[in-house]
């Protein structure tokens, strides 16, 4: 019998997910929802993978603002997959998406290896709100030629978003192992149906039994806490600084954006990317504002 609704955490803070996908204990449920996001069936499937556990959460990541609370993981055949929770749209997801898959491609391999060494990469980004002008609620993207739209130059790189404002509106259909992990994941979802799905797929119903878990243990549930206030208090920032930054001079509304998240000690590249200047622009403000 699954937790009543006022108790189940709320699997989307990605706190959360990283507790219930991206620890070693938790690969199951890590490759049963790979397994069907990437949609792989039969022996295309992954039948085992590496997850890369965060080793740093601690209380101070878990109250940063600018914090990355992501799940990694590695295939057998050297495919690195990385998925992130964003709950509210910060205005700049396409950028981020791209920054951290390349970063990640980059990274896999060391100064002087030969290129052929690069690990296919893939990012999946599920998302609580409306991104991409399209109808579907989940896209995935690849280098195609603009003019031979069939002519892939190479699956090296591979990004997914999934929407859920998007997903809510579609039929639901719990015969998919995608729609079931999208519905598990939501904290809306209705007893019965969190029932079902339960009786339907054992692996959710591990999944569920180990939410169950974290839920009744206090430690977690400040921790839980002290993320969705820290999300809370980011989005404010943001929300603030953008209100203030309409009100005066673009460039003028930068400079007071940039200092009021230097202030809440954000950090310089997130300002960056949010604000457009520049990072040594950025040093230069916090020099002489004392901070």
């Amino acid at each position: 019998m699954p937790l009543t609704f006022a108790r189940r955490l709320r699997p989307k803070n990605d706190f959360i997910f990283q507790r219930l996908f991206g620890e070693t204990e938790t690969k199951e449920s890590l490759i049963a929802l790979l397994n069907a996001i990437l949609r792989l069936e039969g022996p295309n499937r992954i039948a085992d993978a590496t997850v890369i556990e965060n080793k740093q959460l601690a209380k101070e990541l878990i109250d940063d603002k600018t914090g990355r609370l992501d799940v990694r993981a590695e295939t057998a055949d050297r495919v690195q997959i990385d998925i992130e929770v964003q709950l509210a749209d910060q205005r700049n997801m396409e950028k981020r998406t791209l920054f951290y898959l390349s970063k990640m491609f980059v990274e896999s391999i060391k100064a002087g290896e030969n290129y052929d060494n690069l690990k296919k990469t893939i990012t999946i980004n599920i998302l609580d709100f409306n991104l991409l002008q399209l109808e579907r609620y989940h896209s995935t993207f690849h280098f195609y030629e603009d003019h031979e739209d069939s002519f892939m130059l190479t699956d090296a790189m591979e990004i997914h978003f999934i929407e859920y404002p998007k997903f809510q509106k579609v039929e639901k259909n719990v015969h998919d192992p995608l729609h079931r992990w999208l519905l598990f994941l939501d904290e809306k979802l209705p007893e019965d149906q969190l029932e079902e799905l339960i009786r339907m797929d054992p692996v959710i119903k591990k999944t569920e039994e180990r939410l169950e878990w974290l839920s009744g243990d206090e430690e977690t549930r400040r921790l839980y806490e002290a993320r969705e206030h820290s999300r809370i208090e980011r989005n404010s920032i943001i929300s603030d600084a953008m209100e203030k930054g309409m009100e005066k001079g673009m460039e003028k509304g930068k400079i007071e954006i940039a200092i009021n998240m230097l202030r809440k000690k954000m950090g310089i590249h997130q300002i960056a990317e949010l604000t457009g200047l520049k990072v040594a622009e950025l040093e230069r403000i916090k020099k002489e504002a004392g901070m």
